[in-house]
């Protein structure tokens, strides 16, 4: 692989360990997006801003072709005490770029100012800073603020880093790569009193476990084989003495799934389960289901042009079609949804024992700096080739 704009590397070195230092949770990144602003206007972009509150789109036009792409980078941290020590640990303390989003930053940042320096593409360079990927749908929000309307893009990109594949492997795949994903809170209504005489009482723990261990039926014997689900029982919360029954209980559940129609039938299948159980009983359940992000869908032809770029640019046996989705979910998928595009991973693993993402001790690995950088200007410059 041939890394090149090497000047250009202790910049983005820099500003991936100052986007570290001061992670904010989505929808409050306000002093990111403030700096990842100063930086784009300094490199003559023009920069809109209000997108989703704290987002960003950095517009290059060049010739005079009316063909445009749009490269996304998310820029929100997650509410977790960082355990790295680290010289550039955060400094807000509970915030914490703990997914690798101060990379994704930094990388398409340092591909911004390659691009203008360069100036070697003819069309229109959109590139999205876009907040609260994690927990708040920011990808939809900045759509729903006229994203494409205001900045219509041929096709769109994204990548993330992945500590558990390969450094400087391309993973990807045509058609779903990642699920679409919701949360339930199912609550027990039961009967409270004294441990030492149950029978009268309606313990919703016993109801609870009961519902638990149902749940378990549903993928097992109600979803077709060759569809991917996943139904996860997180959180249990009932009680807080062993002589006292409580009054309810409840569970917090995590549910993935790909095909819409699966999706139905997973919330069909859970709220029936659910209030079976407790009937039986003699009890009632409140059901609070909530859709999540959609599932993360990749486009053929766009798909097919990053594998064969990836190819050029890193060799064969650094590019990998995966045998199946991950079962992760990811909002570039509302952005899929509107226009042709790619989603795909690049290895960042040091270790097979490197910490994963969403883990207190994980630290971007920097060496993929450079790559995930170059391989942004490649990627523009090849879909918006001069004539």
């Amino acid at each position: 692989m041939t890394i090149q704009f090497s000047n250009h590397m202790a910049d983005v070195v820099a500003t991936r360990h100052h986007l570290h230092q001061y992670p904010e949770i989505g929808l409050s990144e306000f002093n990111t997006s403030d700096y990842v602003a100063e930086k784009l206007e300094a490199l003559g972009y023009e920069v809109t801003r209000g997108l989703a509150k704290t987002g960003i789109v950095a517009t290059l036009r060049n010739g005079d072709s009316p063909r445009s792409i749009g490269i996304r980078a998310d820029f929100d941290a997650l509410p977790i005490l960082e355990e790295t020590g680290l010289e550039y640990q955060s400094k807000n303390p509970g915030m914490m770029h703990a997914c690798g989003h101060d990379g994704h930053t930094a990388m398409l940042l340092g591909a911004a100012a390659i691009i203008a320096e360069r100036k070697n593409f003819d069309g229109t360079v959109h590139l999205i800073f876009q907040p609260a990927e994690e927990n708040f749908g920011g990808a939809k929000i900045m759509m729903d603020d006229g994203l494409f309307e205001k900045f219509p893009c041929d096709a769109v990109f994204a990548l993330h880093n992945d500590p558990t594949i390969p450094f400087g492997q391309f993973a990807l795949r045509e058609g779903p790569i990642m699920a679409a994903v919701d949360e339930c809170k199912i609550t027990v209504n039961g009967r409270g009193g004294h441990g030492a005489e149950p029978q009268d009482t309606a313990d919703p723990i016993v109801c609870g476990a009961s519902i638990i261990m149902a749940l378990q039926t549903i993928v097992s014997r109600n979803i077709h084989p060759i569809d991917p689900t996943v139904i996860t029982v997180g959180a249990f919360h009932a009680g807080g003495a062993s002589n006292v029954i409580p009054e309810r209980a409840e569970m917090l559940l995590s549910v993935r799934s790909f095909d819409p129609k699966v999706r139905d039938q997973l919330e069909n299948r859970i709220r029936t389960i659910a209030e079976g159980q407790a009937a039986s009983y003699g009890m009632s359940v409140t059901v609070d289901y909530q859709r999540g992000y959609n599932a993360t869908i990749n486009h053929k032809a766009e798909t097919d042009f990053i594998r064969t770029l990836a190819t050029r640019f890193a060799g064969a046996d650094k590019v990998v079609d995966m045998p199946r989705p991950t079962m992760g979910s990811e909002d570039f998928a509302y952005m899929l949804e509107e226009r042709p595009g790619c989603y795909f991973f690049v290895g960042t693993q040091r270790t097979p024992n490197d910490p994963p993402l969403h883990h207190p001790r994980y630290d971007f690995n920097d060496d993929i700096l450079p790559i995930g950088t170059s391989f942004w200007v490649e990627l523009t410059e090849s879909w918006l080739a001069t004539k």
